[in-house]
């Protein structure tokens, strides 16, 4: 199934030390040549300071525990690099190991500057090494090291473009952690210096709108509320045509996301629109069956997608997550995808028929006889179903639900609230480009 893998698409939208993540996956789901695999590694590797991992790779890819010089050359380069740098950073991060000096510290960055230079002759060149400091160590593959230099760095640096770099990093390393908290923190904070921050241009906000969600799928896909949130940030506008224009390839996720959705949103009509929309543009197994489903009502096609859905959820870095159950792993997310992708075509079928033959609705959810009786029992039971199931006949009866005056009124007014503030918040913008000129 490399056929719908899109790692070639989103790696140009990650930091280098991403991409690791995604080949250990297609590595270890064999959907590549693991040659072709390990070339890929070392090609990353090259464009970093982590020499000896490098090496490590050279040895397995060719058999041999001989290493190119230009390795070993490298290599020493590294090391030297490293002292020297920290050595230029060493005032500053003695400073920074001693807790009663950084009780010292305050919100104020001009006071913080201020009484480094005063008190310790710590100035701009020493708080510049820091920031080179801990982007090596990020190169060298110290993460933890560089997320907390780099946290440190963000708290005195007054250059608002180097602190935004700082903040790239810093995401990038917690990622690499997985700390998916601190991460989400991280991003959240990005998000809002993206949105308020004023670009050069439109297209280059756009383009850090697309990075943002490229980097947010590690965290909206293990972080235990990250569903949720993938959805709130993606379907907003500014996003949301961010993805149409750039980057179609993530409908994927918010597709699984809405879908996996316990709840669900009033928002996801109008995404079935979208889906509909980038069909030309952009489409796999997952948005085809949303289409099966709630654009072309064909539920023999929407069963066979479901299939492949399977495979692609199984063979993708971000869905594929495996979790280890005693002897046994699972894909939790296979898992709840399939049983809700059920439920998407039970219920749509359900709207447009009164009574239904059990074999037929076996068939349509991809179950058998006994299985999808089991199925729609406890649909019933669980109160998701209001129907009824005739033994005799073999059928399904659903029962009538219209909907009261008060029901309607609600399904009505409730999007009203987010319509006006979108309205209100363009009229601001609208006033303050004004105002600018």
């Amino acid at each position: 199934m490399a056929t719908y893998d899109l790692t070639p698409r989103i790696a140009p939208n990650l930091d280098r030390h991403l991409v690791f993540p995604l080949l250990e996956f297609l590595q270890e789901r064999q959907l590549y040549p693991e040659e072709q695999i390990f070339k890929s590694k070392i090609e990353l590797l090259n464009k970093t300071n982590m020499v000896d991992y490098a090496m490590d790779i050279h040895k397995s890819l060719y058999h041999t525990e001989d290493v190119p010089q230009d390795m070993v050359d490298r290599r020493a380069e590294v090391v030297a690099r490293l002292k020297a740098l920290e050595e230029g950073a060493a005032p500053l991060v003695a400073f920074l190991q001693n807790a009663n000096a950084v009780q010292e510290l305050r919100s104020d960055k001009q006071y913080n500057l201020q009484m480094l230079n005063e008190r310790y002759q710590i100035g701009p060149e020493q708080i510049e090494a820091l920031y080179q400091y801990a982007k090596f160590q990020f190169e060298c593959g110290n993460y933890s090291g560089a997320a907390d230099y780099l946290y440190q760095y963000g708290a005195l640096c007054t250059n608002s473009e180097r602190s935004l770099s700082a903040l790239w990093g810093k995401l990038a390393a917690e990622i690499l952690m997985q700390n998916w908290d601190i991460a989400l923190e991280e991003l959240n904070r990005l998000k809002e210096i993206i949105d308020s921050k004023s670009f050069s241009s439109l297209l280059n906000q756009m383009q850090s709108r697309v990075w943002l969600m490229h980097w947010s799928l590690f965290i909206f896909f293990n972080h235990d509320n990250g569903r949720t949130q993938i959805i709130d940030l993606f379907n907003q506008d500014k996003y949301l045509n961010a993805i149409q224009t750039n980057a179609p390839h993530l409908l994927r996720y918010l597709a699984t996301a809405f879908i996996v959705n316990k709840r669900r949103r009033p928002q996801f009509k109008d995404f079935i629109k979208v889906v509909q929309q980038e069909q030309h543009s952009y489409k796999d197994p997952i948005t085809e069956f949303l289409a099966s489903v709630y654009v072309d009502y064909d539920f023999d096609g929407a069963q066979k997608k479901m299939r492949e859905c399977e495979e692609v959820i199984l063979n993708d870095p971000f869905l594929g997550k495996q979790v280890e159950d005693g002897n046994f792993s699972t894909v939790p997310l296979r898992d709840e995808f399939l049983e809700n992708a059920r439920l998407f075509i039970f219920e749509t079928y359900c709207r447009i028929h009164q009574r239904i033959d059990m074999g037929v609705l076996a068939e349509k959810l991809n179950l058998n006889y006994e299985e999808a009786e089991r199925w729609i029992v406890n649909l019933i039971r669980n109160s998701k179903l209001d129907a009824k199931i005739d033994s005799k006949s073999g059928t399904v009866i659903m029962e009538p639900n219209h909907p009261n005056v008060y029901e309607q009124l609600i399904d009505h007014t409730k999007a009203l609230s987010g319509r006006t503030y979108k309205l209100v918040s363009q009229l601001l913008e609208h006033a303050q480009a004004q105002a600018a000129r």
